[in-house]
């Protein structure tokens, strides 16, 4: 529970429970064919989406609750032998799930849903977190933040499913908001190798009443991330949330995204923003 008087950066552990509700109306919702509809996510199905939601509420229950990890991993040595052994465990995972039935899936998501959030509420939101935020760069990270993090990957596969069987998009301010917000953590990491004069500003903007706007500030040192002002912007970058969604989870290239986001100033520090991956990629 929370043991400390700061105020949390992100506020997402009130909003499982609203995403979760949405994931399991729109489960119920879907036709047979759309079970079994192809998605952005290349590989998996809508039906593989689901099954792999369910396997992040079991593990996380497993690790919380009763510090169980399961079988260790073998040696790992980058971040792609990390991502590589994660994608494994997905995989292996959904293929055994397609034995079960969509209406159990449904159940079991329920069930565990609520056991999800219960363990995540036990959280100092200032401790240190299991597992740290690769793709932000950390080794370390806030357990406020790993919850976000959290969030952006319900979020994110919830979106995957919706897109696939047209229904209605988390466009919600609500929803949104803190999702984009959780994902801009990436930039300072996406332009760790980008050298620039100290104070040199990248701006990047997502379009509409949903989205928001964030400044990258080169220090002496490194990137930092403020929604603060900081001067004219060197380059600036605009995009819809329809478009950042997909291209901050590599639903779509950069190359893909290009056309339909709008960079002024420098266009080569600009494009970088582009490259940002906020999931385990």
């Amino acid at each position: 529970m929370i043991s400390s008087e700061q105020e949390i950066p992100i506020k997402t552990l009130h909003l499982f429970p609203v995403l979760d509700e949405l994931l399991i109306e729109l489960l119920q919702s879907l036709t047979p064919a759309e079970w079994h509809a192809p998605t952005i996510a290349k590989l998996w199905n809508v039906k593989d989406i689901a099954s792999h939601l369910l396997d992040g509420n079991l593990r996380t229950v497993s690790i919380l609750r009763d510090h169980y990890f399961g079988e260790a991993p073998p040696n790992i040595h980058s971040y792609a032998d990390l991502v590589a052994y994660l994608n494994q465990l997905n995989m292996t995972w959904t293929a055994a799930t397609r034995r079960l039935s969509s209406a159990l899936l449904i159940e079991l998501l329920r069930a565990t849903g609520i056991g999800f959030h219960q363990q995540l509420q036990k959280l100092d939101p200032f401790g240190t977190a299991v597992f740290a935020v690769s793709w932000a760069g950390h080794e370390q990270s806030a357990n406020w933040f790993h919850i976000a993090r959290e969030y952006t990957e319900k979020f994110i596969h919830q979106q995957q499913i919706r897109e696939a069987v047209g229904k209605q998009a988390l466009f919600t301010k609500e929803l949104f908001y803190p999702f984009i917000d959780t994902i801009m953590y990436g930039l300072p990491h996406t332009y760790r190798h980008v050298a620039a004069d100290e104070g040199c500003t990248v701006s990047i903007k997502i379009l509409s009443a949903i989205g928001g706007e964030w400044q990258l500030v080169k220090t002496a040192t490194s990137w930092q991330l403020t929604k603060e002002a900081n001067g004219a912007p060197r380059a600036s970058i605009s995009l819809y949330p329809d478009i950042a969604w997909k291209l901050f989870s590599k639903g779509i290239s950069p190359e893909q995204a290009y056309p339909q986001v709008e960079i002024a100033g420098d266009r080569q520090l600009g494009k970088v923003a582009l490259q940002m991956v906020s999931v385990m990629a």
